[in-house]
């Protein structure tokens, strides 16, 4: 049996950001809870993430977060609030002032000490620079959906963090790739031959959330609940 590359021999990591190091079910649940007050109607969280999901991964999906814009239209007739083309815009904005994790900016400042942090995010560039911020700027590189041209799980976007790490003097196999999503990320990643980490930000919590389900579910090499879990591995393996 194959044993799972030692965590110190990594050069890079690789890291999904919006659901992995960003909440973005709270900062999208927290915007639509305040239109929803606003409206004097309560939505349930579970309900509203389910019914984003639906909407977000329809035929006609732009790429993230500007298509918030239509998913709002699409769900608020399904909760209750008002189906008016402002509200889009604000939950597409909200993404601006959407919160890292706890955990996650003191993980990558200390990850970041050890290995080239690179960003692999489906969201567009102007959304990823206040997401990054929100880390503390820990990134090596980053790639967006306005870099690739494609978004997770097409292979072509992984294939064009392969060629930068290559220019770089690395190889995938250099690479651990840290996600929470099943979806986009972890079955993907196996598939391509890399080793992978699945951070399950949803341990405590039934189903997907607003993240699309995958056809079937991938053991990960590493499998932690939290970046701090990470991190605290990591530490533990270099011995300090």
């Amino acid at each position: 049996m194959e044993l799972t590359k030692a965590l110190p021999e990594f050069k890079y990591m690789t890291f999904d950001v919006v659901g992995t190091l960003i909440d973005f079910e709270s900062g999208l649940t927290s915007c639509l809870q305040g239109i929803a007050a606003e409206a004097d109607v309560a939505i349930d969280r579970e309900e509203a993430l389910s019914l984003y999901r639906a909407a977000r991964y329809s035929g006609d999906a732009d790429l993230f977060p500007d298509d918030l814009v239509r998913v709002y239209l699409a769900i608020a007739p399904k909760l209750g609030l008002p189906a008016e083309e402002a509200y889009g815009i604000r939950l597409r904005d909200s993404a601006k002032i959407w919160k890292a994790f706890p955990d996650s900016a003191e993980a990558m400042a200390e990850l970041g000490k050890r290995y080239r942090l690179i960003a692999m995010t489906n969201a567009r560039r102007w959304a990823f620079d206040y997401f990054a911020a929100a880390l503390g700027n820990p990134f090596y590189a980053a790639f967006t959906a306005d870099d690739t041209g494609t978004e997770k799980p097409d292979p072509a976007f992984f294939h064009k963090v392969f060629d930068f790490v290559a220019k770089d003097g690395g190889d995938k196999s250099d690479i651990l790739h840290v996600a929470q999503s099943q979806y986009h990320d972890i079955g993907v990643s196996r598939d391509l031959g890399m080793t992978n980490c699945w951070i399950q930000r949803r341990h405590a919590q039934p189903g997907y959330g607003g993240t699309i389900e995958p056809s079937q579910f991938t053991e990960p090499d590493y499998h932690f609940t939290s970046m701090a879990g990470l991190a605290e591995a990591v530490r533990t393996a270099h011995g300090n």
